[in-house]
């Protein structure tokens, strides 16, 4: 019996930068009824607020939620209110260092990325994420950018030559994702493992980039046993199944 279900946000809870949508949050609010929860994600806590938890219903037991932004860089838990345990930021000297290393590959890998919405590279403090098409781009442009993730192993592979002391992972749609070494889902489940007491083959972790080189491949190398799914829809159906396993509430 599983205690913990973990997952990833973008591509997994949410399309890239959207809220849940009703019946994600509907199905959310009957886990945390049965099940603690945990959202592993490389967004930065904004993201968080906007695309889950202003989505949840009212009713849901946010004492069972536990959300780690920038790919677990970060830990949230909820006491009275959302209250950050730890953060692994860079130091000034790393945060110069990695945006020189990516505004390089931008110029100089061959990589045609065409119309740009907003900034392209954001700093989250404890992560540095490139978002090709900019922040603000729209979810069409952004699924047919890099359908293959060709663009984004070529550009990972010039960055893991030019910044080797830190890991450089693929997220989201259109994204690469920098953090200090060692700091990745892996390091947040570990941190889950010790805070809640929880041992590792008593979680699942969800995701959509359960592959080499994709952020959430970490969590698959951590040794939690990981579904790989290929979007909410079907994050929703195995929600479904969780629930009938668990027995937990009928909608």
């Amino acid at each position: 019996m599983k205690k913990l279900i973990i997952f990833d946000l973008d591509g997994t809870l949410a399309e890239s930068k959207s809220a849940v949508d009703a019946e994600m949050s509907a199905l959310l609010s009957r886990l945390l009824a049965t099940v603690r929860v945990a959202v592993i994600s490389g967004g930065n806590w904004p993201q968080f607020e906007q695309q889950l938890l202003g989505s949840l219903s009212a009713d849901a037991d946010l004492s069972k939620l536990f959300l780690l932004p920038t790919c677990g860089t970060k830990y949230y838990r909820f006491e009275s209110a959302w209250t950050q345990l730890y953060a692994d930021d860079f130091t000034d000297a790393e945060r110069e260092r990695i945006i020189r290393s990516f505004n390089e590959v931008i110029a100089t890998s061959g990589v045609v990325i065409g119309e740009i919405w907003g900034e392209q590279i954001e700093d989250r403090g404890s992560q540095i994420t490139f978002s090709a098409l900019g922040q603000e781009a729209p979810l069409e442009a952004k699924k047919g950018w890099d359908r293959d993730f060709s663009k984004r192993h070529e550009m990972k592979a010039r960055l893991d030559e030019l910044i080797p002391e830190f890991s450089v992972r693929m997220g989201g749609t259109t994204s690469l994702d920098v953090t200090k070494p060692g700091i990745d889902k892996a390091y947040g489940i570990r941190k889950l493992q010790d805070t809640l007491d929880i041992a590792i083959d008593e979680m699942v972790f969800i995701g959509d980039a359960m592959f080499p080189g994709g952020n959430d491949y970490p969590a698959k190398e951590a040794g939690v046993d990981s579904i790989h799914i290929r979007d909410p829809e079907e994050s929703k159906r195995v929600i479904e199944a969780i629930l009938a396993c668990l027995g937990g509430p009928k909608e």
